[in-house]
């Protein structure tokens, strides 16, 4: 496909759940193929998010139940907890993770190409030293399509520097050799919360600080509100519609001066460490987008259309650093249409609406699963709606769990049943997401659902039983 001058068909800048799968698809489809990655294969997602912070939350419920071992008939006294060891096991996973990536560019016959890639022109890269690889050779790349993957970094308040030891981010709070006494996390999004859970539970004293009405905001009121209690009763101390003001760095410790947005009381608290958890900013500053035309938004991330392309015809771009959804399996999604329409082959563009009901996780206890439109969304947006809603608690397999809380809840169209919504949150509720994010992809209704025969015990039945409530009669309730 290639014009004689260009090495490349397609060159994947990032290599990322979106980058490296992006590259992986356009090698299937017969295009020379090379990727470019200014640290380690796998992008923040493998060696610094999701891949890590799931083996110390796997972590952090193991030692939970140990705290609860007394109501499964098991006593001890002399439990000890290494959590470096936990740490270490996680970066091993991380390690065998980064290997499996690398043999994939392997067997697709993909060029890794190590070193920071900045554009030159629409055809043309200068790959060099990055910050991470800092003996990268310099080298010009040239290709005929190029996938920008960059993906996005922490964002910190303004006037508020992430040193890495006092004020740290994911990347630092997922490698801490030993717990801090007291941890103040800001920001109660995923990330905020799943490191609360691995921090609290591990005995550090945590206070999460929301600038917004409630935690985890972009979720549904009500499973906020399950969280929140769940939370509050394992002894983290809660501060909705509070800012943060200031963080000061002491010779022992973090002052944080937080305001309440509804009595503008100012109070002033004291911790260990802060983690900053507000949110990313796109990595599109240092990669020349500029000289290869590329048009960004005035928050910086890339402009794309439904197949990924940008205003640049050869140059497409996928992920965080495009600003649509900053979720991995969302990157990859989106670098699978990517590879194809540069390929010309078949595939299934993603439209600016579509991004909404892609699948959501928190991994905290409970565990936060969802799609689509809040209730409060769907009322605003205008549908007539019908709700059902159905708890874990009465579930045999939950009740076997010692699974106590949360609940199933289905938002449909009055009128034509189609799923709106889905809001999940208990038990492993992000391994069940699946069935409701497929049947609302193939219009598949709550009454369908509740007639598809769910094996039993199952958590699943609590699907069928929130299936069965949208059309007014659950069976066990």
């Amino acid at each position: 496909m290639a014009e004689h001058n260009y090495q490349y068909d397609v060159v994947v800048v990032g290599s990322g759940p979106g980058g490296y799968v992006a590259a992986i698809r356009a090698a299937q489809l017969g295009l020379k193929t090379a990727i470019v990655e200014r640290e380690s294969l796998g992008g923040v997602c493998l060696n610094w998010g999701c891949i890590p912070t799931k083996a110390l939350i796997h972590n952090a419920e193991i030692l939970e139940t140990l705290h609860d071992a007394a109501d499964y008939g098991f006593t001890f006294d002399n439990l000890k907890v290494n959590f470096g060891a936990a740490v270490k096991r996680s970066r091993d996973i991380v390690g065998r993770q980064t290997k499996g990536v690398g043999f994939l560019m392997k067997k697709n016959k993909i060029d890794v190409i190590n070193g920071q890639a900045t554009f030159v022109d629409a055809h043309t890269l200068q790959v060099g030293p990055s910050e991470f690889i800092a003996d990268a050779k310099a080298q010009t790349v040239t290709s005929a399509n190029f996938i920008v993957a960059t993906g996005a970094r922490a964002r910190s308040l303004p006037g508020t520097q992430i040193d890495g030891k006092r004020i740290i981010q994911y990347r630092d709070a997922v490698v801490l050799s030993e717990v801090p006494q007291k941890l103040i996390v800001v920001g109660s999004g995923a990330i905020g919360m799943e490191f609360s859970y691995v921090y609290s539970t591990y005995g550090a004293d945590v206070t999460v600080i929301e600038m917004l009405d409630t935690i985890l905001p972009l979720e549904d009121a009500e499973v906020a509100a399950e969280v929140h209690k769940v939370f509050t009763k394992k002894g983290v101390k809660i501060h909705t519609s509070t800012r943060t003001e200031k963080v000061e760095i002491g010779e022992d410790g973090v002052t944080v001066t937080v305001k309440n947005l509804k009595d503008d009381k100012v109070t002033t608290l004291q911790a260990d460490k802060v983690l900053m958890a507000i949110g990313v900013q796109p990595n599109t500053d240092n990669v020349g987008l500029d000289k290869a035309g590329v048009t960004l938004d005035k928050r910086g991330f890339i402009d794309i259309d439904a197949n990924m392309r940008t205003n640049v015809p050869n140059i497409f771009a996928i992920g965080d650093c495009t600003g649509k959804l900053a979720l991995a399996h969302v990157a990859s999604a989106m670098g699978v249409v990517a590879a194809e329409t540069i390929a010309g082959a078949p595939t299934l563009p993603i439209p600016a609406e579509r991004y909404i009901f892609m699948p959501r996780c928190t991994y905290c206890e409970p565990q936060v699963a969802s799609l689509g439109y809040t209730e409060a969304q769907a009322k605003e947006k205008g549908f007539d709606i019908k709700v059902g809603k159905f708890p874990f608690m009465p579930n045999g397999k939950a009740q076997g769990l010692n699974a106590k809380v949360g609940f199933v809840k289905i938002i449909a169209d009055a009128k034509y049943g189609e799923i709106l919504g889905a809001h999940l949150v208990g038990p492993d509720v992000t391994e069940l997401l699946p069935e409701l994010s497929l049947a609302q992809f193939m219009e598949i209704t709550p009454a369908e659902i509740a007639r598809n025969v769910h094996a039993h015990p199952t958590l699943s039945e609590v699907l069928m039983e929130a299936a069965h409530a949208v059309e007014g009669h659950p069976i066990h309730m």
